[in-house]
């Protein structure tokens, strides 16, 4: 063996244990960053169909997360841009509540941020559909239903001309006709009587005027 190997078989090794350290180097400062906490599920999850807006979104994280003012930031808007969020969200270990309102329909999105145990802020975002509610043909019916009483408020438009025709009833009772009639009867008796007093009287006065020749 010459002395020329000897250097290079001790220097070999070396070489290696630098490559191993620089490899490592460059692979610690890594490990921070694998390390942040990440989202694990959402409820509702991404991409779900809901009958209706539900009352709230949970997020549930890896760890816990801060609760600094100002840290945790969620938005969430319905298809036509407005926010859907109802106060501010609530932090509670490694779980995020945010309170929903208002009316939805179509896509809602959902962004949200918070700062992970470590520090360091995550954000991301998904969204889920609410189908359009159809109240409208409930809506139209109401109009119809509205309109049937107008037979009734006829009806009763109808009931005071029989009303009006009771004073007609009246006003025949108390007629003058019967009165007149009973007039007109008193004087014809009253006449026929005269009639058979006078042709009596004028018989008997006959009758003594004769004896007397």
């Amino acid at each position: 063996m010459t002395s020329t190997e000897t250097p290079r078989r001790r220097t070999l090794p070396a070489i290696l244990a630098a490559g191993l350290l620089a490899a490592a180097a460059l692979l610690v400062p890594a490990l921070p960053a694998a390390a942040h906490d990440e989202l694990v599920s959402t409820d509702p999850a991404a991409g779900a169909t809901l009958e209706s807006l539900p009352a709230q979104i949970t997020f549930s994280y890896s760890a816990d997360i801060l609760t600094d003012a100002g840290a945790t930031v969620i938005e969430v808007t319905d298809s036509s841009g407005v926010s859907l969020a109802n106060g501010a969200p609530t932090v509670s270990g490694a779980e995020v509540t945010q309170a929903l309102a208002g009316p939805a329909s179509g896509t809602v999105t959902v962004k949200w941020r918070v700062v992970s145990s470590d520090g360091h802020p995550i954000d991301g975002d998904f969204a889920f559909t609410v189908p359009a509610a159809a109240p409208t043909t409930t809506a139209t019916a109401t109009p119809t239903a509205s309109a049937s009483p107008t037979p009734a408020e006829s009806a009763s438009a109808s009931a005071p001309t029989e009303d009006t025709a009771a004073p007609s009833e009246n006003t025949s009772e108390t007629s003058p006709l019967p009165w007149i009639l009973l007039a007109v009867l008193l004087v014809v008796v009253a006449g026929v009587l005269v009639y058979v007093f006078a042709s009596r009287a004028g018989r008997k006065t006959a009758g003594g005027g004769g004896t007397g020749r």
